[in-house]
């Protein structure tokens, strides 16, 4: 495979060439940065990066001849109100030449993903999908879920369409093939079969249940099923079971019918018809009301892993077969694109597509629209089941965009809040404490936002709930007013939830008046008499409290931004709590690594006996000189 163009590698021919000017937007001042870019600008393939007077990349776009391209932009008269508004805002460029165009639309794929630029067409669920991989580093190859860089040995078997798809999947193929799926660790030190064969889902190869042979012909099946040849596959369970019903070894017959009925299962849940087409991508575009969906099958081996709706973001006066386009190489920059792409209308430099993924699949990618038989009843599905989708997504936010409305009547906001943060804190006795805030918009939650707080300042006593949250306020408002203080960047809330009663917001409203924050809103949730669900008071800053009915939809989503406030805390506060098992007094010595740390407490037994022991004993410690025995007894005494 071709080494995919990364834009590290071009940092040597990369220029910046900047006119200063106002942060105000202005045609002449974006048209002046431009047209000094010109002057010695190269007629090459390449990208360029149109970044505003705070250096912030409003737009990364590629070019056959850089020249040339980036000359347009001094055209106002021509050019779409999205990119003049860009234009104004642009106050210097950054270039990187590269060899090829389809080089140059590899690496722009990679800086629109890094950069997530406000004028670029946006895919919004960049997540990785998940793979099955079959390893091929022992002698017992294993089956297992995987995400992320594909540097282990093996098979990859992917993209699922989510991580149930894959997970349902797997345990039906353990119930059809009986891999193992345990560590290799684990698989080491077994001197008894697990659950896992108790209840047929695996061969047992770890205590020699099965020979390595016997095991080998179970992954051959496995790869013969994963590539779709699950017809030969069935064939020959269907044979033994028959000989081992007709040898009277019902026993065995009968692992042999559960096996065909885990096959059959797989099989039925194939919901999509892929017949014809083995290992193809499917898309299809639907828009309405300015947006866009695009429905993607996922088809490998003539067998259907799922499929996804996606709804690009930035998407406002650009034509259909540019967000295509612009999807597809952002949607391939994680994904290793199949052979067959099938798309419902042709993207936008198709052709130079086709060499682009090409060249990062290493072999020939076709981008193809069909015309009739089976793949053409595939794409029809795939635009249905677009259409149907995105009609629920206008259903969903119609909804969403009544409840924040009326979420800003009862709060009397400015209007619908377009980023909600709601703040909880989570310890025991009030240690490993830890604050938390999710973030919440009207597409729903944003993970990405999300941030934990370790609460590790002298002054927050231990379990003090208020003396907490100011901590989290402070560090999260200072940071804010550092990073953005003139609210450009849209991480400033709209409004703040707060999990307590008035004792909170006050203490939240107290901390916001220091550091001068006075227009951001904040509202308090408490639990109502007996602490029942459906009977939370909501506290205002001057005091005033209101309820709303136990079938309220506003009602629900506030619960549900709460709930996920307190899950995400008691996550982060669980994690760190297991992590405080595991740590060591000498973790926090200067000088102490593992090396040492491991034979400090192979001499003395315990972290316990080194902190009690006394210098003279340390110095006889192996693999510890006179000075580290000071500064270990030092740190002891000093603790002390």
């Amino acid at each position: 495979m071709t080494d995919i163009p990364s834009s590290d590698r071009f940092n040597e021919e990369k220029s910046v060439f900047t006119v200063r000017g106002s942060d105000t937007p202005d045609i002449d001042a974006g048209v002046a940065a431009i047209r000094n870019v010109l002057k010695t600008l190269p007629a090459r393939p390449g990208v360029y990066r149109m970044q505003d007077a705070r250096g912030d990349v409003l737009y990364v776009g590629k070019a056959r001849a850089l020249k040339n391209r980036v000359a347009n932009y001094t055209q106002i008269a021509r050019l779409p109100k999205r990119l003049s508004r860009m234009v104004a805002q642009t106050r210097s460029m950054t270039i990187v030449t590269t060899n090829s165009e389809a080089e140059a639309l590899l690496l722009e794929a990679q800086l629109i993903k890094r950069y997530r630029p406000p004028y670029n067409v946006l895919l919004r669920d960049d997540k990785s999908f998940p793979f099955i991989l079959l390893r091929e580093d022992h002698d017992f190859p294993r089956i297992q879920k995987h995400r992320g860089a594909r540097r282990a040995k093996g098979q990859y078997f992917g993209p699922f369409a989510s991580a149930g798809s894959v997970t349902r999947t797997l345990n039906a193929l353990q119930k059809l093939f009986l891999l193992r799926s345990c560590t290799d660790s684990f698989f080491a030190n077994r001197d008894r079969p697990c659950l896992l064969y108790q209840i047929k889902r695996c061969s047992a190869p770890c205590v020699g249940r099965i020979d390595e042979d016997a095991y080998g012909e179970l992954v051959g099946d496995a790869k013969s099923f994963l590539t779709g040849k699950s017809t030969q596959v069935q064939k020959k369970l269907g044979e033994a079971m028959s000989a081992a019903a007709e040898a009277m070894d019902f026993e065995l017959a009968a692992i042999y019918r559960d096996r065909l009925r885990a096959l059959t299962f797989i099989q039925g849940s194939q919901a999509i018809n892929a017949e014809g087409v083995a290992d193809a991508d499917v898309f299809a575009l639907d828009t309405k009301a300015g947006t866009v969906c695009i429905q993607a099958f996922f088809i490998r081996g003539g067998q259907n892993w799922g499929h996804r709706a996606f709804f690009p973001a930035h998407v406002q006066d650009v034509p259909e077969p540019e967000v295509l386009a612009s999807f597809l190489m952002q949607f391939y920059e994680e994904v290793p694109p199949p052979r067959l792409v099938l798309v419902g209308d042709a993207p936008s430099e198709a052709e130079l597509l086709c060499e682009a993924l090409s060249e990062r699949a290493g072999r020939k990618v076709q981008i193809k629209v069909p015309q009739r038989g089976e793949q053409r009843k595939l794409m029809e599905q795939a635009r249905r089941n677009a259409r149907e989708a995105l009609d629920r997504r206008l259903a969903e936010s119609t909804t969403q965009g009544r409840i924040l409305q009326e979420m800003a009547e009862l709060f009397e906001l400015e209007g619908p809040p377009d980023r909600i943060e709601v703040y909880d804190n989570s310890h025991i006795m009030g240690t490993n404490a830890i604050g938390a805030m999710i973030v919440a918009g009207p597409e729903g939650f944003r993970k990405g936002s999300y941030r934990k707080f370790n609460i590790k300042r002298a002054e927050t006593r231990p379990g003090d709930d208020f003396a907490m949250m100011r901590e989290v306020l402070e560090r999260r408002f200072a940071r804010l007013e550092r990073e953005d203080p003139e609210r450009r960047s849209g991480e400033w809330p709209d409004l703040l939830l707060i999990d307590g009663g008035k004792g909170q917001v006050s203490a939240v409203c107290s901390v916001l008046e220091e550091m001068g924050v006075q227009d951001v809103p904040v509202v308090g949730i408490s639990k109502g008499p007996d602490r029942n669900a459906g009977r939370e008071h909501f506290h205002l800053p001057d005091g005033r409290e209101s309820m709303l009915p136990m079938n309220s939809p506003l009602l629900f989503h506030l619960q549900r931004l709460r709930d996920e406030a307190h899950r995400f805390a008691i996550g982060a506060h669980r994690a760190k709590r297991a992590a405080s098992l595991t740590k060591s007094p000498l973790d926090d010595i200067p000088g102490i690594g593992p090396a040492r740390k491991k034979a400090l407490l192979m001499h003395f037994g315990t972290a316990r006996a080194v902190r009690s022991a006394s210098l003279a004993d340390l110095e006889r410690a192996p693999g510890v000189s006179k000075a580290m025995a000071q500064a270990i007894h030092d740190h002891f005494h000093a603790a002390g």
